[in-house]
């Protein structure tokens, strides 16, 4: 009996280790593979490094560049690139857990491959060629340096894959992880916004704009996500200036002030790209892109902020009692339905996890409690963007620039223009649905109802457009696009049609840099610095609902609660780390922001100076401490590691967004001012630019003197020079090599 039992527990022992060694292995054997492999040409590139680490790219093809651009930033931030390809292959989870099985299940549910499979071979031949060179250079890099591997069989890859990231990230900006998320959670979608301001340009406040007190919506798919914005969504926003050379007082001036996460898959990187077929541009992209997405070339630039029109339309569905069909115009469909396989890693196991997509007519379905919900949003399908920004790249004037924008086929941010002719612009771009005006939009809609299923986007002439206004000047910062260009020029609210759905919220960024450049008798060089490193709150809208607030409470049971609220009642309204009130003001703002861009719950007056008091005793021993002993710009561990004082704070024109809550009770900033970049264009010179990041060209490389370079003049609000032109990068150049996929004995083209 005891030898039985002894066998018994061999063989239980047996099959223990059998599933740990089955679930420890089966996911790279499991996944699909890619069709990328051997690259059909070969790519020879040249990379020659600045001062600061930053990557000038150059080839004789526009292809070799893009195969350059992929070695350089695998160089960089391979840990980055390797999450974006797992995500565009459906296999983060075997990476990042259960968060990543998340990305994982929307990449499936949008259908990010098929959408790539179907529209990556109608491209151009060149953009084509661009982003099999781009996956060429990943592969290249990977083979290389198998130590830095994350998971088996990731790599090769090709073109189609790169473009899945493409197709599974760019309806995240627009917000599509707002509906998403309480789909999937079973919980009611967000309400939309409210009507225009009233009377903004004399200052009148929007008495409309509600304080919603609906529950709290889960944020797991969007924290999940780092598609876009982070997990506040759009509300995190950006800063966008261009000045015309007669408002300036000489050079044409583009600002680009984008607010992105400081680490992860939408952080910038920042680079230079040269061609000898002409294509010649400085900026910054995001993992997983072969070209820039914002910046200049020789003739013009642009930058972006988020917009957040109504893009997504959800439609409930009559299913039958089996759930396998759908009524659509009176008769019966099938509804589509698909099992796939999540991975998700748990420890040193990745669990199989099956989960079933489904798909109607419309679009999309999420099925939850309440029954199956389809969606349908702007720009679904189409993968045109691929060739979109390529083109803008090589655009050479303004006409050329906005055919390629009237193609709509980037489908969502604002563009904000400058050249070089002393034309400035800016363009609410939007692949907005073309909806009838006889439906409520804004609710849940019928799904039996085809009429209701809208093909394709407005036109190009429909979308909120200025150029060259009288002004001089033009902004965004996450806000309506009626509030743009100044007194005067300003276009009406009225001159779109409501079922279009676009925005009409102000931030506070927005108030201020509307007054402060509307204020201002000419915007130069120094005065538009000072706008941008503006630290100020304006008493309106949700600072004036929260100040309101906090002042009418009776506290008179708490000499703590008293002492913050008279803090508060004597803060300057300026997150400049001046003022005694700027420590408690910058902990309590943010919770009001979000409710207030979000569409939130409103949070509690009292709970959050509670909380924010609580935090600075606890911490600091005192209510008042400096705010940047409270805020930090910090990057480590290693040699090159910082820890410096932040000035800004969630919604100013200097902004430290969101922050992570260390041990020792300091905020960590990860989100909020990120690239920023000068562009001037003064007549009969050539174009000059300047700019900068808040850690370094090598942000995840603790080793690398790039690690952190650029901190320090980050928080002195400094620049450093962008090297466009080759003279300029010949007198700066601290490293220099070519870079080739050629067969050893080859010749590398130089």
């Amino acid at each position: 009996m005891r030898k039985w039992l002894g066998r018994a527990g061999l063989l239980l022992l047996g099959v223990v280790l059998t599933a740990f060694v089955v679930l420890a292995s089966w996911e790279p054997f499991f996944a699909e593979q890619s069709t990328g492999g051997q690259a059909s040409r070969t790519y020879t590139a040249q990379i020659t490094r600045d001062e600061f680490g930053v990557p000038h790219i150059y080839g004789e093809t526009d292809a070799d560049v893009a195969y350059g651009v992929a070695i350089a930033h695998a160089e960089d931030d391979f840990a980055t690139l390797q999450d974006v390809v797992a995500m565009s292959r459906g296999r983060y989870g075997a990476i990042a857990g259960p968060e990543g099985a998340q990305v994982d299940y929307v990449y499936h549910l949008l259908d990010a491959r098929g959408t790539a499979e179907r529209e990556y071979p109608k491209q151009p031949a060149d953009t084509r060629a661009l982003f099999e060179a781009y996956a060429a250079g990943l592969n290249q890099y990977a083979a290389a340096n198998p130590g830095e591997l994350k998971l088996a069989r990731l790599f090769p890859i090709s073109g189609v894959d790169v473009a899945a990231g493409f197709a599974l990230r760019q309806p995240f900006f627009f917000g599509l992880n707002q509906v998403i998320e309480p789909l999937v959670a079973g919980e009611p979608l967000r309400p939309e916004q409210g009507p225009p301001i009233p009377g903004f340009a004399t200052g009148q406040d929007n008495a409309a704009e509600p304080k919603v007190r609906t529950s709290r919506v889960s944020h797991r798919t969007s924290r999940a996500l780092p598609l876009a914005m982070g997990e506040d969504g759009a509300m995190s926003g950006s800063n966008a200036f261009a000045i015309a050379p007669e408002k300036s007082g000489g050079p044409t001036i583009l600002v680009s002030n984008a607010h992105q996460p400081w680490r992860g898959g939408v952080a910038w990187y920042e680079l230079v790209v040269e061609s000898g077929e002409g294509w010649h541009y400085a900026g910054a992209n995001f993992p997983g892109s072969p070209y820039p997405f914002l910046g200049h070339n020789e003739v013009l630039g642009w930058t972006n902020t988020v917009n957040t029109p109504d893009m997504v339309d959800v439609y409930k569905l009559v299913v039958n009692e089996a759930g396998t069909q759908y009524r659509l115009d009176g008769e019966w469909r099938d509804l589509e339905a698909n099992t796939v396989t999540l991975p998700v890693r748990l420890g040193p196991i990745t669990l199989p996890v099956r989960q079933t997509v489904y798909r109607s007519a419309h679009g999309p379905v999420i099925r939850n409690d309440e029954g199956y919900f389809a969606f349908r949003y702007g720009g679904m399908g189409n993968l045109d963007t691929l060739d979109a920004y390529y083109r803008l790249n090589k655009a050479q004037n303004l006409a050329e620039w906005e055919r390629v924008l009237a193609r709509m086929d980037i489908p969502s941010t604002n563009f904000i223009y400058g050249d070089a002719a002393g034309n400035i612009a800016y363009v609410y771009n939007a692949a907005i649905p073309d909806r009838t005006a006889q439906a409520d939009w804004r609710g849940i809609l019928p799904g039996d109802d085809s009429a209701l299923i809208w093909e394709g986007p407005v036109g190009y002439e429909a979308l909120p457009r200025y150029v060259n206004p009288a002004s001089g000047w033009l902004m965004n910062a996450n806000n309506t696009p009626f509030v743009a260009a100044g007194e005067g020029s300003d276009l009406p609210a009225s001159s779109v049609p409501p079922e279009m759905g676009v925005e009409l919220k102000m931030t506070n960024r927005a108030r201020r840099a509307w007054k402060l450049m509307n204020e201002a008798e000419q915007i130069d060089r120094a005065t538009l610095a000072a706008i941008k490193y503006d630290t100020g709150y304006e008493r309106s809208g949700y600072i004036a609902d929260m100040l309101d607030e906090v002042a009418a409470l009776d506290v008179s049971d708490d000499e703590r609660l008293l002492a913050a609220q008279r803090l508060l009642a004597g803060w300057d309204l300026s997150a400049d780390n001046i003022g005694r009130g700027d420590a408690l003001a910058l902990l309590m703002i943010r919770p009001f922001m979000s409710s207030s861009y979000q569409n939130n719950e409103w949070p509690d007056a009292r709970e959050e100076l509670e909380r924010s008091v609580d935090h600075l005793m606890r911490h600091f021993g005192r209510l008042d401490p400096p705010m940047g002993e409270l805020l930090r710009l910090r990057q480590g561990p290693g040699p090159y590691a910082v820890d410096l004082p932040l000035d800004g704070g969630s919604d100013t024109l200097r902004a430290s967004t969101l922050w992570d809550v260390a041990d020792d009770g300091r905020l960590a900033v990860r989100h909020g001012d990120s690239f920023i970049q000068w562009t001037e264009w003064a007549e009969g010179e050539r174009v000059d630019s300047r700019s900068i990041m808040p850690f370094g060209a090598a942000s995840t490389r603790p080793q690398s003197p790039h690690f952190t370079d650029q901190s320090t003049l980050f928080i002195q609000h400094s620049l450093k020079p962008v090297h466009f032109w080759r003279d300029e990068i010949a007198a700066n150049a601290v490293s220099r090599k070519t870079v080739t996929n050629a067969p050893p004995g080859h010749t590398a083209r130089r």
